[in-house]
């Protein structure tokens, strides 16, 4: 199918939750002033002293209650998806027809942890696209994706393709994640834990730092979103898998690659039209490195005129999460016109050259965002936003 008549995916609605705030509003605001830093995490530090983690502050709306069916991720995911649906001013019908596609790292890993109370019956770990549509009365499609720190880039993926195929004209798409134990822990034994701060790209870096939280949108065909306004379009995107090890991306950076280039060829984009990346960023020693040298292959000498805002060293890393923050953070940038100055790094590492703007905010030259998110056992995933606002 030539791109000029692939179907138009429209961005109506944006919820977040985050350790900025609750709302879209709240989240912008942190990641245009605020300097967020990590924090012990309660019953872990005393037995894993370099889990830090970028937390959502408490709240009645995520302490577990009586009888009450959800983990935190999922009460995570219901507020940032009630922001999106209210933000897109979808009718009750429209709501009921409306599919749920979400992406998780870890589901509800609570129970797992012993940090809530064993479920009576036995439940699923990865259930929240369940319990958000049965909650909001959502009857299109139910999907999951599980695939570690890419599942919301694969959860856009399907979301575009079912808008695409005239499978769904609605579609609430994003990610969530609570944190849990056993992947903090299993971090610390990788020596993956940064035990000060999540600083990609800076020289100084000692691994990752978890955050938590929930990124929610409003997808439409432009049947549906007609009338309203849209912060701008989901263009392209690309997968790929290195199956080159289960937690060490393959040093070639093919596959990355591949993903990038599919995400630009499925846009119709060339690297001259693109004005900002929102790299995957985390702050390990290898995905830094990697790539950099991936955005090289793929915008060339553009590279040098491209901001980069790495959310990462604002929010953490949210795992299953991290791709729908990217492309809220995305919209929301395209909508002020402007890529906030980046918190890190202090020292910039001299193997990842790329332009972090750190004095003050710079204006969004072109619409064109190119986002990347990649994961534990080679997921690859690139997406290409179109900031056209209306």
């Amino acid at each position: 199918m030539a791109a000029a008549t692939v179907p138009e995916v429209h961005v109506t609605g944006l919820g977040a939750v985050s350790c900025l705030g609750t709302g879209v509003d709240a989240f912008w605001a942190g990641l245009t002033s605020a300097v967020p830093h990590p924090t012990p995490v309660a019953g872990l530090t005393d037995r894993v002293p370099d889990v830090l983690a970028y937390q959502v502050p408490d709240g009645p709306e995520w302490a577990p209650s009586a009888g009450e069916p959800y983990g935190r991720a999922t009460r995570l995911a219901l507020h940032a998806a009630r922001q999106a649906v209210a933000d897109a001013g979808l009718s009750e019908d429209e709501t009921a027809d409306m599919a749920v596609v979400m992406g998780t790292a870890a589901g509800e890993s609570g129970e797992r942890d012993g940090l809530s109370s064993p479920a009576a019956t036995w439940a699923p770990v990865f259930r929240l696209a369940s319990e958000v549509g049965g909650e909001l009365g959502a009857f299109g499609t139910n999907i999951n994706v599980s695939n570690a720190c890419a599942a919301s880039g694969y959860a856009l993926s399907i979301a575009m393709d079912l808008v695409r195929r005239g499978e769904a004209d609605t579609v609430l798409v994003g990610g969530a994640e609570a944190l849990s134990w056993a992947p903090l822990a299993s971090f610390s034994r990788l020596g993956a834990n940064d035990p000060e701060l999540c600083r990609p790209f800076d020289t100084d870096r000692r691994g990752t730092v978890f955050g938590e939280g929930a990124a929610m949108l409003v997808v439409q065909s432009a049947r549906a979103a007609a009338g309203r306004p849209s912060y701008g379009r989901l263009r392209g995107t690309g997968w790929s898998c290195d199956a080159h090890h289960l937690t060490a991306p393959d040093p070639a950076g093919d596959q990355p690659l591949r993903a990038a280039r599919e995400a630009l060829r499925e846009a119709a984009d060339g690297a001259e039209d693109i004005g900002c990346v929102v790299p995957h960023g985390t702050g390990t020693e290898q995905n830094d490195v990697l790539e950099t040298r991936v955005l090289r292959e793929v915008l060339g000498e553009h590279l040098e005129r491209v901001p980069l805002f790495s959310l990462k060293a604002f929010i953490g890393h949210t795992a299953g999460a991290a791709a729908a923050f990217a492309v809220v953070a995305a919209a929301l940038m395209s909508r002020h016109a402007l890529v906030p100055a980046n918190i890190a790094p202090q020292r910039q590492d001299p193997a990842c050259p790329v332009w972090l703007p750190r004095t003050g905010p710079v204006r969004l030259e072109r619409p064109r965002i190119l986002l990347n998110a990649y994961a534990f056992g080679g997921s690859n995933c690139s997406l290409v936003f179109g900031g056209e606002t209306r």
